[in-house]
């Protein structure tokens, strides 16, 4: 199997297609190279690392947890999204924990280097910043919909969001998205998730595929 550099995985990231040749080979001397393997945290909410990471390959999950242990799940993070970036720049403890899905490959960057590369290439700065902006945008979307919509409407949004379209144009999931999960992404107990389901499956608004994926027809749903 042939040895990939750090120079090649540099340039397979988005972040980091701006760098000229030279900051390129630089920052090769800088980056290592780490795996998390499934349910490993990247990051821990309240704790502190000096590294920024991008994920390679995987999927991880970013989530919250209160003080009685009930989690909620933000965000889905995949191959080129950044983690650790927001407390490299405001040096303040994780906001969030971020554990590995499936097996993580990523690349790490220490603080020193990524602050660097920020201040050497306006046109990373301006990446980072417009990922910090969008992280932003769908947080406050999530908030809204938290304080605002009923189940029904929270559940909708979360499969709506999740479907992508295949190559006949059906919305379809990634991948299979458990009823636990569904339940700590719209902050709603796994019964009432499993009715709501249920209930959108004997309406046409879903329908599960013998693989686990989600077929979603993008139906207006009224709050409830």
């Amino acid at each position: 199997m042939a040895v990939v550099s750090n120079l090649d995985l540099i340039r397979r990231v988005a972040l980091f297609a701006m760098l000229t040749p030279e900051q390129a080979k630089s920052l090769a001397g800088s980056v290592g190279k780490k795996r998390f393997k499934r349910g490993e945290c990247i990051v821990t909410q309240g704790g502190h690392s000096d590294s920024l990471f991008i994920l390679l390959t995987g999927r991880a999950r970013v989530l919250i947890t209160d003080n009685q242990g009930r989690e909620v799940i933000l965000a889905t993070l995949r191959s080129g999204d950044c983690v650790g970036e927001m407390s490299i720049i405001d040096e303040e403890p994780h906001s969030a924990t971020v554990s590995a899905e499936l097996p993580c490959d990523v690349l790490v960057l220490e603080r020193e280097d990524f602050s660097r590369c920020l201040k050497e290439n306006a046109a990373i700065a301006d990446a980072v910043m417009r990922g910090l902006v969008r992280r932003l945008r769908n947080a406050t979307q999530k908030i809204g919909s938290l304080a605002l919509m009923g189940v029904y409407g929270r559940v909708a949004n979360v499969l709506l969001e999740a479907a992508v379209p295949n190559e006949r144009g059906e919305r379809m999931t990634r991948e299979k998205i458990s009823r636990q999960d569904l339940a700590k992404m719209v902050g709603a107990s796994r019964e009432m998730v499993s009715r709501v389901m249920k209930h959108f499956e004997e309406q046409g608004f879903i329908e599960t595929l013998d693989s686990g994926v989600l077929r979603v027809i993008e139906r207006r749903v009224e709050p409830r």
